[in-house]
């Protein structure tokens, strides 16, 4: 069963312009600046901030076919477990190029969370929040977008590629929404202007004098985001190239291969290497209630050589010192394998792993019991994971803002930053 979520956000003009216009007060303007910077300055300047990309494993990749694999128990699947190069320490047999790779990175083997299902764990582990009726929490990449993002720089902050969350930047306001490409990583059809630059100059023209002259007798706010709107669109469409990979990709197909998810990877780099500060990365198709196993064997090779590929051209590119990469998915799997060969949801015990920027090289923190039904050892929560996030990119995880008149800090309250982990 597929969560009934769509696998990406279709983008319009129209949509574009409302969703600025939808904050209702003040000038929000979109956070994609001045468009003259040049690529020059974009590149040195992502070298010297701290950037995030997320690999979302859309519908809860299993642990017992990834991290945690449980080899002779009940619970264990048919495949095999392979060493890593941290000693001691193996991975599922599907995964050979991040066993090269586990001295890069941390794993997490002691997830326990509070929503089983789809929307409510989608939203949880994009904002670390549980749904409410009366408050829209911002998700990951708005909140980065907010305490990393650059204002000044021509792109947006926050990009979705054939991925998904539910609130977007919630209270945060239309300035930290996310902007999405499909599931090719290419950009939506409205970002290619219909008519010559010189006829949408005059149009662009006439739009700013007759909103100038509205504005004069109505003093409408609305009038001057408009405006805003419109500039931020227009200076996104001069930015094509930077969503552009092409001519790149036969460079880099054999280090990212040749896959979807891998084409997705090599745009996250070149984003943040543009000095975009936050970027998620979707892969579809992890809810195997039904064929578990050969959905896996299907989803986790390309999975493994992209994620692989990816870090190792960041640190080549000097960035994954100041990029943090995040892979997870919203759930776990069951340790009972069901009737249809498939795995079910399950929170009480489940995997994540991070890399770079701030955090551990070649360390697992926490373990499941011999089963794989409980945490046995240092269980970390939703609140503690993102506290963790934020902690490692260098913001506080008790830093406020309102929701109306209610302070919210980004991670829950109480929750702490797993110290282990951190470098």
């Amino acid at each position: 069963m597929q969560p009934q979520c769509p696998t990406h956000e279709h983008v319009s003009r129209r949509a574009l312009l409302k969703g600025t216009l939808a904050a209702g007060t003040g000038g929000a303007l979109l956070n994609w600046g001045n468009l003259f910077n040049s690529q020059a300055h974009a590149a040195t300047a992502a070298k010297k901030t701290k950037h995030c990309i997320l690999l979302w494993m859309n519908g809860g990749a299993s642990q017992f076919e990834t991290f945690d694999m449980k080899v002779g128990a009940d619970t264990g699947g048919p495949f095999r477990e392979i060493k890593t190069n941290l000693p001691g320490i193996h991975i599922c047999e599907t995964m050979p190029k991040m066993a090269k790779m586990m001295d890069k990175i941390t794993v997490i083997r002691s997830m326990h969370t509070s929503q089983i299902d789809h929307p409510g764990g989608i939203h949880l582990m994009h904002t670390a929040y549980s749904q409410a009726a009366n408050i829209q929490f911002p998700e990951i990449g708005a909140v980065m977008a907010k305490y990393l993002g650059n204002d000044e720089s021509p792109l947006p902050q926050f990009v979705k590629i054939s991925s998904q969350g539910n609130t977007g930047s919630g209270f945060l306001g239309p300035k930290y929404q996310p902007f999405s490409l499909n599931h090719s990583g290419k950009l939506p059809p409205f970002s290619s202007n219909s008519v010559d630059a010189e006829r949408d100059d005059r149009r662009h023209a006439l739009r700013g004098f007759l909103e100038e002259k509205y504005a004069e007798k109505h003093k409408a706010v609305t009038s001057k985001m408009h405006r805003a709107a419109n500039d931020s669109a227009r200076k996104l469409l001069g930015q094509r190239k930077a969503f552009e990979i092409e001519n790149e990709w036969p460079k880099y197909r054999d280090l990212y291969g040749d896959s979807l998810f891998g084409r997705r990877c090599l745009m996250a780099r070149k984003l943040v290497q543009s000095g975009v500060a936050f970027v998620e990365v979707g892969q579809s198709g992890y809810d195997t209630h039904a064929d578990n196993f050969q959905g896996h064997k299907g989803l986790l090779p390309p999975m493994d050589h992209a994620w692989a590929g990816l870090l190792t051209d960041l640190a080549s590119q000097g960035l994954l010192e100041n990029t943090l990469v995040v892979w997870m998915g919203e759930i776990g799997r069951t340790p009972r394998i069901n009737n249809r060969a498939g795995r079910d949801h399950y929170v009480r015990a489940w995997s994540t792993a991070l890399a770079g920027c701030g955090v551990k090289a070649g360390y697992v923190h926490g373990r499941t019991d011999e089963r794989g039904l409980d945490v046995a050892e240092d269980e970390v929560t939703e609140g503690d994971f993102f506290a963790t996030v934020y902690q490692a990119l260098g913001i506080n995880p008790g830093q406020e803002n309102f929701a109306g008149v209610r302070p919210v800090p980004i991670a829950p309250f109480g929750s702490k930053a797993v110290k282990e982990i951190l470098a």
